[in-house]
This record gives C-alpha cells, structure tokens and sequence, in this order.
C-alpha cells in the first residue's frame, strides 16, 4: 500500500509519524523495549500531545532479530497468529550516548539514539538500514491506522519469494499484498501467499502477520523495501544468512521444516483430469495404457467428478460411473498403484452433509447465524469451519472411511476464497483467518493422514497455503495454460515458492487449461519428470501421452525411467531439506550465491545440489542456459562443458540442459520402473570432474528416509580414493568420462586409477 504521492508529499487524508529520537531504553528478561516519541523533545512540555512508538527487540534463535512496535497496545487481541518456534534467545545488549546495539550470533541491529535510524549488520559488513522513516505509525481515513516498516535496498540488491508469484522472480518494483487468491498462474494473484522474502545479500525478512500484509519493494520508494499493515502493530523478524540457503534454513527453523514426503510420491501420478467422462472402465484403459507402454505409474488421482455433481464436497463415490468403489480400489492397488482423490473444504447445499454440518454448527456463520453461503463453484455451498475442534473430526472421520477403503492421498483443491463477513466458532479474526484458513485445511487433512497412515506415508497434493504450509507437502502450481508462456510463468511461481521455505513443488504436466501441442507437451514432460513430484493433469481433456502423438510416449517413459532411476540421489535430498529446510528444487541463487549472473535467473534451477536443469520453452528446440564456473557433465550424454558462459544449443525431446556439476558423488539405482527399492542394492556412484586435492562426499538413505551411510570420494593426482558405508551389497564405481568398476559386496575401500 502507497502513503505518499511522489517523493515529498503525503497522499490525501494521511498523516505519518515517525520515531525521531529513544527517550528510554528497558532490558527485561532478555528483551529490550525502546521508548521512541515521534517529535523531538526540547522541553517538558514536548512530551504532551503526541504518538510514542513502543519498539521491543528480542531473539527467537541465533541469527534471528525480531521487531515488534506499538502505537497503541490496548486493542483487544486478535488471533490465530502463526505457529512460531521462540527459544527466547538472549540477547546482548550495548549502550551509549550516540546508539543502542543488540547482538544475535554475529547479527547485529544498532539504532541511532538522537535522530532515530536503525542499521542490520553480520560478520561481512552492513546488510540494511534504515533512517527515521524505518518505522512509522499512520493515521489515515476512515479511521484506518496503519504500522509501516522500511529497508533500503542497496545498488545491485535483490529481492525474492513472498510466495508461489508468477510475476517476474526478482521481485524489485512490485507492488504484492500478501492475500490468497483463486487467480490461475498468470496474474499478480496468488494461491499461496508468504510474508517472508530473501535478499540477495544474504538475509531474509519475515512479516509475522497471517492478515494482508502490503508489500512496496522497490516501487512506491526505488531505493527502499517496505511493508505494512492494518492496525497498532508491526512484528517482523530479521534474519542473517550469511548465504540464502542459511536464511532460508534459518526462516522454516522458526516457522516449521516440511515433512518428509514418502518416496512413492516422487514416481509419476496420473488424473482422470477435471471436467472429462470417466468411470472404473476409463481407469482401467489409462492404467493399463501406461502398462502396456512401458511408462511406470506409481499414483492415480481421481479428480472432482468421483463425487456426483452438484454435491461436492460429500466424500461418496458416484455409484452411477463407480458401483463398486471397495473393489475398484483394491484391483488398482494389486497392480502397485496408490490411490489420491480430489477433496476440498466446501459443503454445497444438495451435499448429504450440509443439513448436517449446518444444524451442528460446523460451517462458517454470517454475523446474524446465518450459514454463510454463495453459488460461485458449488451451488449453496458453505464452507468448514476448521477453528471448530467437533468439525474438524466430523471432516476427517469422513476422509477415513475413503482411507479405510484402500485411498492413500488427497489434493486438497482450494481454501483461497475465504470471506471475511463471517464469525469463526473460536472467534477467530476473518481478516487473520482468511490466509490462515489453508494451513489449518491442510494440516487437518495432513493430520489424519499420520494417524491413519503413519507419518511416513503422510502427503497431500495441495494449491493453497500460508506461512508454515511447507509443514505439510507437497504442493502444485494451479490452474496454468497449456503454453510456454504459462510454463515458464509456473516455473518462477516455484522457485518463488521454494525460496520461500516450501521444498517441493510441481505443476499440471502439459498445462491445464485448453490442450497442449504435442511439441509443448513433450517439453513440458521433461520438465515435469525433473521436478519434485509430476502429474500428468488437465481441465476438459484427457492427459495420457498416446493422446498427443506416439513420441509423447516414448517422451514420458524416458523421463520417468530417469527419473526413477535417480531417486537415491533425489530421495536423499528429501532427507536433507527436512532437517534444514533447505529445497529440492531450488533457484540458481540459492545454489551459486557468489555468482552475480545467477541472482536473476528464473528459467533454469538446481534440483538438488548437483543436477541443473533448463527446461525449454520454445518451438525450435533451443535451450538457452547459463553454467556457473566449473565443469558441467551433461547427464545423459556425457559431454563436458566448461561454465562459466552462456550458451544456446538444440536439443531433441528426449534431452534438454541437465547437467551435473563438477565435483560430485550422483548415486544412480537398478529400478527405473520404481521410485521406491532398495537404493543401495547395485547401485552406481558416478564421479563427476573431481578436481585433483579434492574430497566428494554423498550421504546415502533407503527409501524409508533413514540415513544409512555414505560415499567419499578423494583425488590424488590420477589415482581416486573411495570409501564406502552402509554398502551391504555389490555396487558399482564409475569415473565419468573414464572408466566404470564393480565392486563385490562387502568391500568398502576402492582405489582407481585413471
């Protein structure tokens, strides 16, 4: 939100108050409140009749500065607020005349005590500051009051996530509320919406307010970032990096690590897709199409129209198309599938369960006690109170009888549109709810799914979310185009998304509106099978590959082959963002944060550390592409190419950029018709361009997420050391571009010559 109108006018019917100066400092139980009055004090007399902003510093955690600041703090309390985790980290405290300085780790906040600025520092040097205008309290019209906080962004400085936005992946010169929105994935709108966003010098800001945060980075002041909300109070935490992936690591500290998906989920899923005819008889043609193919499936969804019409949400198969749901899904279980069906929290009005919902208070209310209810998707339909604990376990005790009949995941659809003319059983606040309302959505769904299930087998497929929503994965891109525009605008939706805490993410394979050419759909196939997790899913047209031309599926079965067959490396990436938050699928700038060139890269990424992949976007097969310096094996071909440059090639539908850097371990397993197997059994440890004096190393995992052991690998000269642990069987050594060896079980030290 803009208050002013140019660089030396407030706008119409708004008044701003800074802090000018720290009339007080207290430190209580390992805190730090400043007394800042917003006029300079030349007398008694100037301390009558006017704002005194109340700022308090405190640290959750090392490396972490939280700023809370009141106008007035005697506003009844509103919730929910996000789950944060506060250790209560002490702070250490200096003062003088001239500052006051509070210290975190090797984060520093100083703010200047006679003329109020404020300064964040780490060990390399200043990050950000402020001058007086840092913080302000606002009077605007309507009897509207407003919290600001500012940041000067630097020469060169930028800025990213704030969510799954499609806009351009820099974020410099954005105008972004944070307020979830049913937009597709070619607007400003956004399905998941994050009040969190990274700089590239290597720290991170979080707005820890789940209502509309209003963001103007860079826009409304070039040279500053600035956010603000509705009310007497501002709360954001500052975050030291120094690298972006310590800030990130250090943000899902606070706010959640996701879970860790099971290794089933990463093989390829397969829908019915949205508004096509399909029954048991449809199923069964798609399944054994892919069979007789040779394309591995490893999940099929089932998306709305498993309800009958008009009733969704009401959890019961349609009896007309499926007669015999129970035994349909166990056939498609016997032939190693899993099973994921559509859901959403909206009751519409013929659903069987609205009178039942409405009589025991479990859909949301109008102030009179009224259901809330529109037309728009569902006709009458109302929607779940999840702050109602009875509610909650009416809609779960749902979803089990469809776990109990052999169904192992949900798409959990929606959860944006959420009205604020509504009153909540606990008394939720319905301006805090209305983003807040997908995580709690999620983690009820998410919830049963552990219980039932067991927490390794819990995963959702989900499109709204919030702060703490990576908890709870995985999620997808929504409603995009069937174009390479609309491809790569869902590619940077991701990668806002994943350097915003999220590590998974994934995206309708081929588009979702209208229909695909065959060529975007073989493109798109690529880029989906080297994403976290890959669906095959559309709206009005059926999305098997034999649907589009015979290479499609020749295109799909080599990239899910591929896929498969890396997933000792992918899952073992799983392993480790769940302990550091850190993504699978990640921007280039996470990975290479000391190369300029990648800092506004957003048609390429890192899955993992090691693999980079440049999808590509256009007709005549150019993959255009930056490497970082280095060298870079292309993972199919083997080619070695130097980084450092840019560069442009064709490249057929069975390859696209996909390289490995220079100085890694890629383990490679026996299955390519599986995700899920024993990924130490056989497997191949390719070596890729090990420097000389140089030490590789990989942890390795089974596929239940267990650490299991690891590979080390050290040259010297032309002679490489490997030491292997948690081998128990034959595996194989190969030196890329030089020479492959086996290596009989049991042994754990190999020397190779080359």
């Amino acid at each position: 939100m803009k208050f002013t109108d140019g660089n030396w006018l407030v706008r119409e019917g708004y008044e701003i108050h800074f802090p000018k100066l720290i009339h007080e400092v207290e430190e209580i139980d390992g805190s730090v409140t400043l007394y800042a009055p917003c006029k300079y004090l030349n007398h008694r007399g100037d301390t009558l009749d006017g704002p005194l902003l109340t700022i308090k510093i405190s640290s959750p955690v090392d490396e972490v500065i939280r700023v809370e600041t009141w106008h007035f703090k005697g506003g009844k309390a509103k919730y929910p607020n996000f789950d944060i985790s506060d250790q209560h980290n002490s702070i250490a405290l200096e003062e003088n005349e001239e500052y006051v300085s509070f210290t975190s780790g090797t984060l520093r906040l100083q703010i200047s005590k006679q003329n109020f600025a404020l300064s964040f520092e780490n060990a390399n040097g200043r990050l950000t500051d402020a001058d007086g205008k840092g913080l302000a309290w606002i009077d605007g019209p309507a009897n509207k009051t407003y919290m600001r906080g500012q940041l000067r962004l630097g020469v060169g400085e930028h800025l990213y996530g704030l969510g799954e936005r499609f806009t351009p992946f820099v974020k410099n010169g954005q105008s972004i509320d944070i307020w979830n929105k049913d937009g597709g994935t070619s607007s400003e709108q956004s399905y998941k919406n994050i009040p969190f966003y990274l700089s590239s010098k290597g720290y991170g800001v979080f707005v820890n307010h789940p209502e509309e945060v209003s963001y103007e980075l860079g826009s409304e002041t070039v040279s500053r970032a600035q956010f603000s909300v509705e009310g007497e109070y501002l709360d954001y935490y500052f975050i030291n990096g120094p690298s972006p992936k310590e800030v990130v690591s250090r943000y899902t500290e606070l706010t959640g690590k996701p879970a860790l998906p099971p290794a089933w989920s990463f093989g390829l899923w397969l829908s019915t897709s949205f508004t096509t005819d399909y029954n048991e008889e449809t199923v069964n043609h798609f399944v054994d199409g892919m069979a007789e193919r040779g394309i591995p499936l490893s999940v099929f969804h089932f998306d709305c129209f498993w309800m009958k019409e008009f009733e969704w949400s009401n959890f019961i198969w349609d009896r007309r198309n499926f007669p015999d749901p129970e035994g349909m899904l166990k056939r498609l279980k016997d032939k190693g599938l899993k099973i994921c069906v559509w859901i959403n929290p909206y009751i519409a009005q013929k659903s069987v369960l609205f009178d039942e919902g409405m009589e025991k208070g479990y859909l949301l209310k109008k102030p009179n006690g009224d259901v809330w209810q529109w037309d728009l998707w569902q006709a009458g339909m109302g929607i779940v109170d999840f702050t109602n604990p009875d509610a909650c376990k009416w809609f779960q005790d749902k979803l089990k009888e469809l776990l109990d009949m052999g169904v192992d995941s949900f798409k959990t659809d929606f959860g944006e549109r959420i009205p604020t003319d509504v009153v909540y059983h606990d008394g939720s606040d319905p301006q805090k709810m209305h983003n807040y309302y997908a995580y709690l959505y999620n983690k009820v769904v998410f919830d049963l799914l552990k219980d039932v299930k067991g927490e390794e087998e819990a995963v959702v497929f989900a499109r709204s979310a919030t702060t703490g929503g990576q908890q709870f994965p995985v999620h997808w891109g929504g409603d995009c185009d069937s174009t390479y525009d609309a491809m790569a605008e869902s590619l940077r939706g991701g990668l806002s998304l994943t350097t915003s805490g999220f590590g998974y993410w994934s995206h309708d394979i081929g588009g979702f509106e209208n229909t695909a050419t065959p060529d975007v759909f073989k493109r798109w196939t690529a880029f989906g099978l080297l994403s976290s997790h890959s669906r095959f899913h559309g709206s009005s047209s059926y999305r098997v590959p034999w649907n589009f031309d015979d290479e499609a599926v020749d295109v799909a079965r080599h990239f899910t082959k591929l896929k498969n067959s890396l997933m000792p490396y992918l899952y073992g990436q799983a392993v480790e963002n769940s302990k550091t938050g850190v993504p699978v699928m990640r921007s280039m700038l996470l990975e290479f944060p000391d190369d300029p060139l990648c800092e506004t890269l957003d048609r390429q990424y890192m899955l993992g550390d090691s693999i980079l992949v440049a999808p590509i976007f256009n007709e005549e097969g150019i993959g255009s592409f930056y490497l970082p310096e280095g060298r870079w094996t292309h993972l199919l071909t083997g080619e070695v190419v130097n980084g450092g440059t840019w560069i442009k090639e064709h490249y057929d539908y069975f390859s696209l950029p996909l390289f490995v850097k220079s100085n890694t371990i890629l383990p490679v397993g026996t299955s390519e018709e599986n995700p899920v197997y024993d990924y130490t059994d056989g497997v191949t440890f390719k070596i890729y361009q090990l420097s000389n004096k140089q030490k590789a190393e990989r942890t390795l995992v089974n596929a239940k997420g267990e650490e299991i052991g690891a590979i080390v690998a050290e040259r010297n000269a032309n002679k490489i050391q490997v030491q292997t642990t948690g081998v128990e069987q034959a595996y194989h050594i190969e030196i890329v571009g030089h020479k492959k060896v086996s290596v009989n079980a049991g042994k754990q030290n190999v020397t190779i010559e080359i």
